[in-house]
């Protein structure tokens, strides 16, 4: 193929040209070389000094230059050895154009680079080609050197993509790694997942040491060949599997937070696992003789240990939950036995109760009129009243604390539920010549509550503040209505005071201030616990205040009170008989022989013809022949009980129509449904009070079925009689 094809045609207007540097003193000459060159197409410079030329080599890149050699100021061959000093015309093609040359100075012009002499006069087919060969190599030149330098910029764009197309793959890698390490907060499952990932896409073998917080080995697992895992749950010293050298070089990597290769394989390096509280366990990989991407097994690695801290943060705090689980739940049986023996404690304490406070009032009907018999008499009642609500306020307790309470709402008049609360306490008071002062509204302040409840809670405060009142102080008790529709009851005195390490937990089960070797205060810690839950029943709060000791404290009740006016109350309890009937037959049944006869003397003396059994099977073979007319029936009996007892007796046709009373220690919501249940009129609380046993019993001639057989509410505030009438 022709040189001058492998190119673009001269004539195209978008060839590409090269330039053309002619250097001659004379204008004459520098035409005729123009004209003669112009017809190859290409941009030609003239200049007429060396200088000139110099300063053009400067500003371009020619393809050939044509050099005279006779120029005045630098000759050529001076211009040719400036030319070559500047790297970009080192090897730019000179041709010599001189009117004389001998054998020295073309020896001088090859020397400095010259490819030819031309001889003036010019031959212009001569000088045009040997140019055009110089032009067309030239172009050739810049051409291949322009391709290689498009094959280095694809060759670098695919060392590039190559490059972000691993980064991605890298990436893509670590994120599905992060993901997976941290989808599990199973301590051994993120570590075998990290072994899957190490073994054997980047190293040959590997195993993972996880330490616990004494320094021992918790858990060992290692990875060989594609992948097989050899588990072991170990604790103590470094197992044999791991050998001395690996061992220490575990624990210096450990203790340096940086790797550390063993000393017996210089292929095995020891890496740690550590986050920024410190390492926690370490790798031994094999990396065998494939190269490993040290950087991707550095960076799983970390993500490794974030996601195997977090499991044993995980798993710690689970234990920690479990714990506290068990600890709690240990709680929970704790306070579940410690209610359950209150409440059998109270019910245990009424049983010797009933009989003596029975027995009391048998001894003062009989008693003369001894000044000294009445005085003791009347001590030994206080004490029983006081013994009887101290165990009334033990079974309360119980009961709110296992939701077993239930109240008895009516609508009621506050001014009521304080003046019963007083009454109440007046013994108390009087005992110890306090001042009470009262303050209430002269209109009726109504809420929906349970009567006795409230007086119960009234009365707790005032028995606290009597108790903790010196002689002859002062107590103040006051009513008043809030703007916001809330009752306000509150209880001031002028006593010892709370100190103020105390008065933050005053209300808590069991808390009392420090007392004396006397304790002359006395009490179980448990009235003022019992006042807050029952206000709280009510939907209410109570708070204490004091200044200090000796500055007196300060009891706030507030309940929410409606403001419409409400009519007469339909369950109003009418007077109860007062004298009993002659003539009934009673049938006392108790397993406690003292209070079966302790009874029995007492209903004898009211004119009944009484008997006294001490089970239920004594009860059902004596009925048919003495045929009571009431039935006092205690339920805790032994084999048959109270309940069965009542079923029996209202299968059998001589007392199917008996008045059926129950005197038990069980006077829970449920219990006095059972009594319903099994066929009980009525259902007293013990210790009751003799009276109103006889109150009962003289409605079964008269009839008085319903309200007007209710007895009335309780001084202390314990169980009424709920009228258990079928």
């Amino acid at each position: 193929m022709p040189l001058n094809s492998q190119f673009d045609d001269p004539g195209d207007p978008d060839a590409e040209r090269a330039s053309i540097l002619i250097v001659d003193d004379l204008a004459e000459k520098l035409l005729v070389f123009q004209t003669v060159l112009e017809d190859l197409g290409q941009d030609i410079v003239c200049v007429r000094s060396g200088s000139e030329a110099l300063k053009e080599i400067l500003k371009n890149e020619f393809a050939v230059i044509l050099l005279d050699v006779n120029m005045p100021d630098i000759d050529g061959f001076e211009t040719a050895e400036l030319i070559r000093q500047y790297k970009r015309s080192a090897h730019t093609p000179i041709i010599f154009v001189t009117s004389y040359a001998d054998e020295v100075q073309t020896i001088r012009g090859y020397a400095l680079g010259a490819v030819d002499y031309i001889l003036s006069p010019v031959v212009p087919e001569v000088l045009r080609s040997k140019v055009k060969v110089f032009v067309d190599l030239h172009l050739m030149q810049r051409r291949l050197r322009r391709r290689a330098d498009e094959r280095v910029e694809l060759a670098r764009a695919e060392a590039a993509r190559v490059v972000a197309e691993e980064n991605t793959r890298r990436s893509n890698f670590l994120s599905h790694a992060s993901r997976v390490l941290s989808a599990s907060l199973d301590v051994e499952t993120a570590a075998r997942q990290l072994l899957e990932m190490l073994v054997p896409q980047f190293v040959a073998k590997a195993q993972i040491a996880l330490f616990d917080e004494h320094g021992e080995i918790g858990l060992l697992i290692a990875a060989e060949g594609a992948g097989e895992e050899l588990p072991a749950r170990l604790t103590g010293r470094l197992p044999a599997e791991l050998g001395s050298a690996e061992g220490v070089a575990l624990k210096a990597a450990m203790a340096a937070s940086a790797p550390v290769p063993t000393e017996d394989a210089e292929s095995t390096i020891a890496m740690p696992l550590a986050t920024a509280g410190g390492a926690f366990g370490g790798l031994l990989i094999d990396a065998g003789p494939a190269r490993v991407d040290w950087s991707s097994v550095h960076e799983l690695i970390d993500r490794a240990a974030i996601a195997l801290e977090n499991a044993r943060l995980y798993r710690s705090v689970q234990v920690e939950i479990e714990e506290r689980r068990d600890i709690e739940a240990k709680l929970q049986e704790s306070n579940r036995r410690k209610d359950e023996f209150l409440a059998m404690l109270s019910h245990e304490l009424r049983n010797p109760l009933a009989p003596i406070r029975t027995a009391l009032e048998v001894v003062r009907r009989l008693s003369p009129a001894e000044p000294k018999l009445n005085w003791a008499t009347d001590i030994m009642g206080r004490q029983v009243s006081h013994l009887t609500r101290l165990v009334e306020d033990l079974l309360d307790v119980a009961r709110i604390n296992q939701g077993k309470i239930a109240l008895q709402t009516e609508s009621l008049d506050l001014r009521d539920v304080l003046a019963h609360a007083v009454e109440t306490v007046r013994p108390y008071l009087e005992a110890r010549r306090h001042q009470l002062v009262r303050q209430a509204p002269d209109a009726p302040v109504w809420m929906r509550g349970d009567f006795a409840r409230l007086s119960q809670v009234v009365a707790n405060l005032l028995n606290n503040a009597s108790k903790y009142t010196e002689e002859g102080g002062s107590i103040e008790l006051s009513l008043a209505v809030a703007p916001e529709g809330q009752a306000v009851i509150s209880v001031c005195d002028n006593g010892i005071g709370i100190d103020s390490e105390l008065l933050p937990n005053v209300f808590e089960l069991f808390e009392q201030g420090k007392q004396s070797l006397d304790r002359s205060q006395g009490g179980l810690g448990v009235g003022l616990t019992l006042v807050r839950r029952l206000v709280e029943l009510h939907g209410g709060t109570v708070e204490a205040a004091s200044e200090g000791p000796g500055r007196g404290s300060q009891f706030r009740i507030r309940v929410p009170c409606v403001s419409e006016a409400v009519g007469a109350d339909d369950g109003a309890a009418n007077e109860p008989v007062a004298a009993p009937l002659i003539g009934c037959r009673v049938l006392v049944v108790d397993d406690n022989h003292d209070a079966a006869e302790a009874a029995a003397v007492f209903l004898a003396m009211a004119g009944h013809e009484v008997k006294a059994v001490g089970d239920g099977g004594e009860a059902l073979a004596c009925a048919p022949v003495f045929a009571p007319d009431v039935v006092v029936l205690d339920i805790g009996l032994p084999g048959m009980d109270g309940y069965d007892v009542a079923r029996e007796l209202r299968q059998r046709p001589e007392t199917a129509g008996a008045k059926l009373i129950a005197l038990t220690g069980y006077g829970q919501r449920g219990d006095r449904e059972r009594a319903r249940s099994a066929g009980f009129d009525h259902h007293l609380t013990k210790p009751a009070e003799p009276d109103e046993l006889l109150s009962l019993i003289a409605t079964w001639r008269t009839g008085a079925i319903g309200a007007a057989a209710e007895p009335a509410a309780p001084r202390n505030g314990t169980d009424r009689d709920s009228g258990l009438r079928r």
